[in-house]
């Protein structure tokens, strides 16, 4: 089986060459992690080997573990543990993509067919279970402190994703309670999804390197300002990339009546258009194409990615106290990749 890899999808090699350039050896560690990947999830099952490996066969940017090693470098970066945990954070990344295929019904991630739409959702779904579980058996290795970490942000992550479920217009059975889809819900939603999960790769990273308390906790936070960010720029290319950029096909949020920060700003600028309306109804094709030229042609994607640039600037001020080193100024930059990448 083949895949098909972009190299959008990558960590760009220049921003990896002007790490190491600066003294910051996070090469070592990410090819430890590819290595470490794969082991973790062999399995003596031809098939459950198969499908575990699919994701991690098809790339991807490996920004968590990237994170993990490159926040070592406030401390010891040669501590023991460091690949480890990259692994850690990954495994559960992955296996949480897995499961939200299942949960959009989605038929493409990066560049290739999804796991459930390759076989079926009861497959995709137990693949997850199993990346979690070895995720959680790696951790054990590294100590009660990681793996009480590592149960707080799936517990984080699975409360944003039922949040969001909650959230979705005309996606719910009568007796499940309803969440108005405001503002306010919609930031817990990606608190929890997303930012959770990459405050806890900073965490991991100063942690095991053995920073003080202070600095895990300044970093951590920085850590879920760029999940914020990063999230946001997610449903921004959901919207405003073509699936050749993106992997995925465009509008699976609104097919699935997910309404993210753009969609919330646009209905705020106008409440009972035809965006609204669209909205409320069965949602075709040809509704989602026609919602997806409408938000384009707004002033409410801008306003999302300015929302976004404000969750950047809080990140990298979140880094001030920590000097002008090297690695400091690298999560600075970092911050920025992920509106870098929407261009």
């Amino acid at each position: 089986m083949t895949t098909n890899r972009t190299a959008s999808l990558q960590i760009p090699a220049v921003v990896l060459d002007q790490l190491e350039s600066h003294g910051l050896k996070v090469g070592r560690v990410l090819d430890d992690v590819e290595v470490l990947l794969r082991r973790q999830v062999e399995s003596s099952h031809t098939f459950v080997h198969q499908v575990a490996r699919y994701l991690i066969d098809a790339g991807g940017k490996r920004f968590r573990p990237l994170l993990v090693s490159l926040t070592s470098h406030l401390g010891d970066p040669d501590a023991d543990g460091i690949a480890e945990a990259g692994v850690i954070v990954e495994l559960v990344h992955l296996a949480t993509l897995y499961h939200d295929d299942v949960i959009d019904e989605a038929t493409a991630r990066r560049g290739s067919p999804s796991a459930n739409h390759r076989w079926d959702n009861t497959v995709a779904t137990l693949t997850g279970d199993y990346l979690f579980a070895r995720a959680s058996e790696l951790s054990a290795d590294l100590g009660v402190q990681v793996t009480r970490i590592m149960a707080q942000t799936l517990a984080a992550l699975c409360e944003g994703e039922i949040l969001e479920v909650q959230g979705s217009v005309g996606a719910l059975p009568d007796d499940i309670p309803r969440v108005e889809p405001t503002l306010e819900h919609y930031l817990k939603v990606i608190s929890g999804k997303t930012a959770s999960l990459i405050a806890t790769s900073c965490r991991y990273g100063t942690l095991l390197s053995g920073c003080d308390d202070e600095v895990v906790e300044t970093v951590t936070t920085y850590g879920w300002n760029t999940g914020m960010a990063f999230q946001l720029s997610d449903d921004l290319l959901d919207i405003g990339s073509e699936h050749e950029q993106s992997g995925k096909t465009p509008g699976t949020d609104l097919r699935e009546g997910v309404r993210t920060l753009p969609v919330l700003y646009a209905l705020d600028a106008d409440h009972d258009g035809e965006l609204a309306a669209l909205l409320d109804g069965e949602r075709t094709d040809a509704d989602v194409d026609r919602m997806l030229q409408i938000l384009r042609g707004s002033d409410a994607m801008e306003r999302a990615r300015a929302t976004a640039q404000d969750y950047i600037d809080t990140a990298v001020v979140m880094l001030d106290d920590l000097g002008d080193a090297p690695v400091v100024k690298a999560l600075k930059r970092l911050a920025g990749y992920a509106l870098d990448r929407v261009g």
